[in-house]
């Protein structure tokens, strides 16, 4: 499946992130820092403004923060992207002012929210006051009666200036078959102890790494995140149910189909916690026969749920590897390696943490954002 995202790679990029530069919930912000290919020329974040990103993070960025949308908007940037996910995924109300501004002023408008920017009638009002009213209007068939056009049912606008939500369901979609498992492609799912321990960041170095080497992968994104940076892929907590196994499998089979080598599929939530769903139409639809279990180092209970403790990682090594094989029904599907998530240790503390998870494990474990996913493609390549 095609990237949604109507992003120029010359396009200049404000994210907003309220709070979110020192927090778990700027993780979208953050990677779209990190791994991005647009100039970041703004960060809007009230608890950090007048330092730069660098000055505040681990991040190779010089870019200004600032208190609101509005002071932002001095850089010029063409697009600004919710880089935050609110309680819920839900706009707040306090927001709207500042995103306002910035479509009056001519800025498309990138979110993964689970409220869509494009229904908010007060931002809807301020797009079509710049293009016209019939720029925001869809046809039956999908088109406008002018050059703008619904890209998909999420992005309204023009060539010039869109409201782009990616947290949307793409057409099309069929129940999971298990065809997946029918190619000879190597597959491989990020699964994890918790949410947000650091499955996209391996994902994507893993990819990186197996380029980097000459082998023709694909990363399959599976969040709004991914998207936002430009990767090819569905949003899939914004799937129905009964389709969600069919989107991946869809996914997958694109990028087969394109004539990749290996597919490196973003995994999403955990069986651990109890507000996932995500993990069983992931590995259905992708029907891996890789696993890279990312954890984050020193993290016992589920977040934010303290009752529900994390089990021992090697009982999550064999829940995963079970049901991914559903006891011999799909492929025989393994856990090839770990990834530590050690932002919080210093470089020594990390290497013998890293060393203590093989130790315990017997399974290669690495730091795929410290020292990128060349040892976890190594354990995949050499099953």
């Amino acid at each position: 499946m095609d990237n949604p995202v109507p992003i120029r790679p010359d396009d200049r990029l404000a994210i907003l992130l309220h709070g979110g530069l020192k927090d778990i919930h700027g993780k979208t912000g953050r990677a779209m820092i990190r791994y991005g290919n647009h100039q970041v020329v703004a960060v809007i974040d009230e608890t950090q403004a007048g330092k730069t990103v660098d000055e505040v993070t681990s991040l190779d960025c010089q870019a200004p923060i600032f208190d609101s949308v509005e002071a932002a908007l001095a850089t010029n940037p063409d697009v600004l992207a919710i880089g935050i996910a609110p309680s819920g995924g839900k706009l707040p109300e306090e927001w709207i002012d500042g995103l306002e501004a910035a479509v009056h002023a001519g800025v498309s408008l990138l979110a993964g929210l689970h409220t869509r920017l494009g229904d908010v009638p007060q931002l809807r009002r301020a797009l079509e006051d710049r293009l016209g009213n019939l720029a925001c209007e869809r046809g039956d068939d999908g088109q406008s009666t002018l050059a703008a056009r619904w890209r998909t049912l999420c992005t309204v606008g023009t060539d010039d200036q869109w409201i782009c939500d990616v947290r949307c369901e793409p057409p099309g979609l069929e129940v999971g078959s298990g065809r997946a498992r029918n190619t000879e492609v190597e597959r491989v799912v990020i699964v994890g102890t918790d949410m947000a321990v650091g499955k996209k960041s391996t994902a994507l170095e893993i990819d990186a790494a197996a380029r980097a080497r000459g082998i023709k992968s694909s990363f399959v994104a599976t969040g709004q995140t991914a998207l936002m940076l430009g990767h090819p892929g569905i949003a899939l907590d914004a799937v129905r149910i009964d389709y969600a196994a069919g989107a991946v499998e869809q996914a997958v089979l694109h990028q087969v189909d394109d004539g990749a080598d290996l597919v490196v599929v973003e995994g999403q939530g955990s069986l651990a916690n109890p507000a996932s769903s995500a993990v069983l139409p992931l590995l259905r639809g992708a029907q891996p026969q890789h696993l890279v279990l990312a954890h984050r180092h020193g993290q016992t209970h589920c977040k934010p749920f303290p009752d529900f403790k994390i089990p021992p990682l090697n009982d999550l090594v064999d829940l995963y590897e079970q049901l991914a094989s559903a006891g011999g029904t799909f492929v025989e599907s393994k856990v090839r390696a770990i990834a530590l998530n050690t932002a919080s240790l210093s470089q020594k503390d990390a290497r013998d943490a890293i060393a203590d998870i093989e130790s315990t494990t017997g399974l290669p474990c690495e730091d795929p954002v410290r020292n990128g996913g060349d040892k976890l493609l190594e354990a995949i390549a050499t099953r």
